[in-house]
């Protein structure tokens, strides 16, 4: 998952850049939250190629829709989530401290969620292609598409000299992810031809939609930072009275009906977005003492929520209380850890193969599915899918491709929405 990069670049606004005077604000990279978000893209890379493998233990796995329990599988997308949340106040206080107006902001806002769910319904459809009816095989037709995606969103140097060429480029991706979209056809069980499934969104999908919910509650009420507390709240009583079976339309309604759904995808972004504003700028206090003190508490508190919880039962697939609520105090203390040693000790080279990732995380997110279009999705060797082999694999993998995404990000392959 995100992951981007699939969301601004992070910008920690200093003890002079509370909302009210954002115009003096001095942005300076925030290590520990590229750092956490590579990390997060390294396990998700290497849990998801072990998903694909057999004779492991349970815990290297999603746990079913039906148990009751979590693996740190089942982590891995709330973490990004997380990071969705605190990344999000930075960014739009960076593009506000740059003159940038609220409606330009709602623009970009719509159209980065858009093009993540476009995404989305491109990497859940593309074993659903029917080759007859579509005139290519799914992984060529998957290439294709993504690859018009990469050529369309990357971030291309300001060069003047080759100005022409790489807004050729960009067209060129436009209309081959658009003519992949047109073509697509796929065959339901009923044996009828239909177009996209939006059954399923995928993980880039999800976000986009719970980023673009988010969205809808910070913005218009940014001034006041008590109201993402509210909001915050509010999902998650939700998610408690979905989890509880006292309203049953947040599971029902499809995404592009209701896209808060049972609320514990907006309540994680929350999450983020209040770590954020309580240890990342001065909306609630200028004092560092209290703002250590106010993001433990915070910590504590999802923690304690957590246990209150678990009689409603903790699964990812189900989304429950428990889940979200103990999933995000984890996140907020693997943060802090980070930030000490990233951004207080300035211990960062350890991370020198992660940090990549971190800030390309669009590109990093691609990279394994686009492999798998042109490569195939077999294994490496048939008798790799099997217990250590499999491990052994999926350690390769995942090295392969984070050492692709900071090779092309050196060479200045970003995709950026």
């Amino acid at each position: 998952m995100a992951a981007p990069q699939i969301l601004d670049s992070d910008k920690a606004i200093h003890s002079n850049a509370g909302s009210g005077n954002a115009s003096q604000a001095k942005p300076e990279r925030m290590v520990s939250i590229d750092i956490f978000r590579g990390l997060t893209m390294l396990v998700m890379i290497f849990v998801n190629q072990l998903g694909e493998m057999k004779g492991l233990p349970w815990w290297t796995y999603h746990m079913p829709a039906s148990a009751n329990g979590m693996t740190y599988v089942d982590a891995v997308f709330p973490f990004f989530l997380f990071i969705v949340g605190m990344s999000l106040p930075l960014a739009i206080q960076r593009r506000l401290s740059k003159g940038e107006s609220i409606w330009t902001i709602c623009i970009h806002v719509g159209a980065r969620s858009f093009a993540l769910i476009v995404l989305g319904l491109i990497m859940a459809n593309s074993d659903k292609v029917d080759a007859g009816r579509t005139g290519m095989a799914p992984n060529v037709w998957a290439f294709l598409a993504l690859l018009g995606a990469v050529l369309f969103w990357n971030s291309y140097p300001e060069a003047p000299r080759y100005k022409t060429l790489f807004q050729a480029l960009k067209l060129v991706g436009l209309l081959l992810a658009i003519g992949m979209l047109i073509i697509f056809r796929r065959v339901t069980p009923s044996g009828q031809t239909a177009w996209l499934d939006t059954r399923y969104w995928e993980i880039l999908g999800m976000i986009g939609w719970t980023y673009f919910t988010v969205c809808l509650l910070y913005i218009p009420t940014r001034r006041w930072p008590w109201a993402q507390v509210g909001w915050f709240g509010a999902l998650t009583v939700m998610n408690i009275f979905s989890a509880a079976h006292w309203i049953s339309f947040t599971f029902r309604a499809p995404f592009y009906i209701w896209p808060f759904k049972s609320g514990a995808f907006g309540s994680i972004v929350m999450a983020g977005l209040v770590t954020s504003l309580l240890f990342l700028t001065d909306d609630f206090t200028r004092s560092r003492n209290i703002k250590k003190v106010a993001v433990l508490c915070f910590a504590s508190a999802l923690s304690v929520f957590g246990a209150l919880t678990l009689p409603l039962e903790i699964s990812k697939v189900r989304a429950t209380p428990a889940w979200f609520f103990l999933c995000s105090g984890m996140a907020v203390c693997i943060f802090l850890l980070l930030y000490w040693v990233c951004d207080v000790k300035k211990h960062v080279r350890w991370a020198t193969f992660v940090r990549p990732a971190g800030i390309n995380t669009l590109l990093t997110y691609l990279l394994p599915p686009l492999c798998a279009a042109a490569f195939g999705r077999e294994v490496l060797f048939a008798q790799w899918n099997h217990g250590a082999f499999a491990v052994a694999q999926a350690v390769i993998f995942t090295i392969a491709i984070m050492a692709l995404a900071a090779l092309l990000t050196r060479l200045r392959v970003h995709v950026q929405l």
